[in-house]
């Protein structure tokens, strides 16, 4: 192959790297109305009376919305850039009189500056009607206290949602009879694992620039994942038709999944409709920890029983999520928690899979890379290091027995075949590159140190099956040179260049004659957006179709220059060759020639538009291992290598998947180790800067090494699988089992610190 799997830097790397304009904010008008949000203080209340008379006298403010400016009774919508109909419910109003968190919108304030903008919120009088709130998920489900007690709460999906019994979703699933396998396991664990709710802490805060252009629509260049969601969103929140919307997608300085989510769009988007005046919003940092969308806090509840042998029997998993105040992303997050971990294992006679997500008076959780797969990966193979050292066996072995392999059906991951897997493989490079059987289980330095390694295996999916759509038009311009138009979002991941690598492979041309136009809903074709794993695998699936619909219209026109039936023809890129041309009459023609000819007298356009959906949602895999050392007298833990191998098919371009890898990583270790979010007895976010909320730098994630072990996947381009978010998965329990191999502390509940090592060092003693 001439360029899949090739190290092509990235179509806009000099543009970044040297600081041009490309984000957001560098290629707007600056003369525009700025718009910032007043919040409530208290985490449940109701807004009694607000008086907005004082503010609005504030020279250059321009309007000042509350919710008398928004109809209560309104049908309500959600923030959950996913396909219609959302599995979130529909819970939100455009600013709603009652406030249900910390941070929660009371009013819309826009201005000529940010000077007006934010003197006169400090002169907006609110009188609120505290409520008691709900701030423990524990006591949540059926509680007295109503997070949602609204009748025109709605839910457009069966998922077991009941807002009046704060539950935004619950389901139960299963195969073979649980309990009595179970209880015919010669060896039992059942343990309870927690993790936090993780802020994604992008570069580039949420954002958006909104204007009506001259047509009287409008237009919003938003910094976002899900372009064309955005679109029906707004167009559901604002009560206008999707046609009078247009959204841009420029640069994006991060996303990880939290530009799934429409945290921002709506509030200029509303000020531009009421003024007509272009608006921009940005978060602060401060906004950005205390009021968006971070990871789904979820207790994980495991019970595995296996034989005598390791063989495992049973597998039982219950998680209990908190989505917050409102229920984005809260019922499909969850089922990856158990869909995503439990098929990991290939041996057991019955599982069971359950969980419930409830409402709480916090921040309002989403998506965040891994979504829900990370939280349940770290609690089960937490689980069965447990399981391993309870039978005195090394953990590597218990999982060489269980292990999905390539062929197996995965029941518990909707019944698919694992058609590519190389986990096997992985778990034998990674033990190869941490040095494994020198290393394990410890060893003691002599200087009251002590190092050890531990493991982590992972899966996750390349799209949502049967649901996601990924879609590519592709155009022979004059010169023969070809313009890609894609309607995934590029945040950062590459994938406007490794798209064009896939299209420059299938067309057999240079990587620089794929020119790539980014998302604009309104010339792009629809696209789902990038998240769930599916840019690479689903809209690379797309790019094939269409470069092949394209060649057979290239071949058509071909035929008529040449004055030859298409049958004689072959593709060879730059050109087409007529094969066994009769002497005196020209054997080839160039795509220069085609292009420059159709731009005149054709009667058809020389492009080509493809979608593709899948049925299927084959799975990356990874393993990945930890060497700490850690004080066994202070507790402090210092990680000293990571290393990673990877399945995930035929990697496109290794320089970008490695540097996905590597990302992903130090946001996992960051989840391990560093990243906490915790509340007042009120619910008020302590960690509301980075001064508080830790996020790992260079210098703490230590020496990171990437491997790829390839399998070949015959339902993706190329036989590729997604890497986006399988990365973030092992650092976690990997870490946690070497914490337990040098010092036995079992730390459950994350991140682990040298406080908790310590207090579990002087609990053994």
């Amino acid at each position: 192959m001439s360029t899949i799997n090739k190290p092509f830097r990235k179509k806009d790397a000099m543009q970044l790297v040297t600081g041009q304009p490309v984000y957001m904010d560098d290629v707007i008008p600056q003369d525009c109305l700025i718009v910032k949000l007043l919040r409530s203080p208290h985490a449940n209340a109701i807004v009694k009376t607000i008086n907005t008379a004082v503010a609005k006298k504030v020279p250059g403010i321009e309007a000042i919305f509350t919710w008398e400016d928004v109809p209560q009774d309104a049908p309500r919508y959600t923030q959950a850039g996913q396909t219609y109909p959302e599995a979130s419910p529909r819970d939100r109003l455009l600013i709603d009189r009652h406030v249900r968190f910390v941070g929660d919108v009371v009013a819309i304030v826009a201005g000529k500056d940010e000077k007006c903008v934010d003197k006169a919120l400090k002169l907006i009088k609110v009188e609120y009607e505290v409520l008691e709130a709900v701030l423990d998920y524990h006591t949540a489900k059926d509680n007295p206290i109503l997070v949602h007690p609204e009748d025109n709460w709605a839910s457009l999906c069966p998922v077991g949602a009941d807002n009046k019994r704060n539950l935004c979703a619950h389901d139960e699933c299963g195969a073979g009879d649980i309990d009595a396998v179970l209880a015919a396991s010669d060896v039992v664990i059942d343990h309870v694992y927690h993790t936090k709710a993780c802020q994604q802490a992008m570069m580039e805060t949420f954002r958006a620039f909104t204007y009506m252009d001259v047509y009287g629509r409008l237009n919003v260049v938003d910094s976002t994942q899900v372009t064309f969601h955005v679109r029906r969103i707004l167009a559901h929140a604002l009560d206008v038709p999707k046609s009078k919307i247009r959204v841009i997608k420029p640069r994006i300085g991060g996303g990880f999944g939290a530009k799934q989510t429409v945290v921002a769009e709506v509030y200029p988007a509303i000020v531009t409709m009421k003024t007509g005046k272009p608006a921009k919003i940005i978060y602060s940092r401060y906004e950005s920890q205390i009021a968006s969308s971070p990871r789904h806090e979820m207790e994980v509840k495991v019970k595995i029983g296996c034989d005598d042998n390791g063989i495992l029997q049973a597998m039982d998993v219950y998680t209990l999520s908190n989505t917050g105040a409102f229920g984005e992303h809260g019922p499909t997050t969850v089922g990856l928690s158990g869909h995503k971990s439990i098929p990991m294992y290939g041996t057991p006679k019955a599982f069971r899979f359950a969980y419930d997500v409830v409402y709480t008076n916090r921040m309002s959780a989403g998506a965040y890379r891994g979504y829900g797969a990370t939280q349940g990966i770290f609690a089960v193979e937490s689980a069965m290091d447990e399981l391993a050292a309870q039978m005195g066996m090394n953990p590597i072995e218990l999982r060489k027995k269980n292990m999905v392999r390539q062929g197996q059906v995965m029941p518990a991951y909707y019944g698919e075949t694992a058609n590519s897997c190389a986990l096997d493989r992985c778990v034998d490079k990674v033990m190869e590159m941490i040095g494994w059987d020198e290393k394990y289980p410890r060893k003691d330095m002599g200087n009251g140190k002590v190092r050890a390694v531990g493991l982590a295996m992972a899966m996750q999916g390349s799209a949502i099956s049967g649901v996601d759509v990924g879609s590519v038009t592709i155009k022979v311009n004059d010169d023969g040179f070809y313009s890609m138009t894609i309607g995934a979002a590029d945040m950062g991941t590459g994938c406007d260049t490794t798209l064009a690598q896939v299209a420059a492979e299938c067309l057999d041309c240079e990587l620089d004659d794929i020119v790539v136009y980014g998302v604009d809903t309104d010339i792009s074709p629809y696209d789902s957006g990038s998240y769930a794993s599916s840019t690479a695998y689903l809209t690379g699936m797309a790019v094939v179709k269409t470069c092949e619909s394209l060649k057979k219209k290239i071949l058509k026109k071909a035929a008529e220059y040449l004055n030859c039936s298409e049958d004689e023809l072959e593709f060879a890129g730059k050109t087409v060759r007529r094969l066994n041309a009769p002497e005196g009459e020209p054997a080839e023609i160039t795509l220069k020639d085609i292009g420059n000819r159709a731009m005149c007298f054709n009667e058809e356009a020389l492009q080509a538009t493809e979608s593709h959906s899948s049925p299927v949602s084959p799975p990356p895999f990874m393993a990945g291992a930890a060497e700490v050392e850690i004080d066994k007298e202070t507790g402090h833990i210092e990680l000293l290598q990571f290393a990673a191998a990877v399945d995930c098919g035929t990697p496109l371009n290794e320089n970008l998947a490695r540097v996905q890898t590597e990302g992903g990583l130090a946001q996992g270790i960051g989840m391990a180790m560093y990243e906490d979010v915790t509340y007042s007895d009120h619910g008020r976010v302590h960690e509301n800067s980075f001064m508080q909320y830790k996020v790992p730098s260079r210098l703490d994630i230590g020496k990171v090494q990437v491997e790829f072990e390839c399998s070949y996947e015959p339902t993706g381009p190329f036989g590729a699988k997604s890497i986006g978010e399988i990365v973030i998965n092992t650092p976690s329990p990997a870490i946690a089992n070497a914490v337990y191999n040098a010092v036995g502390v079992r730390i459950r509940e994350l991140p682990i610190t040298d406080e908790k090592i310590f207090i579990g060092i002087m609990g053994g003693r």
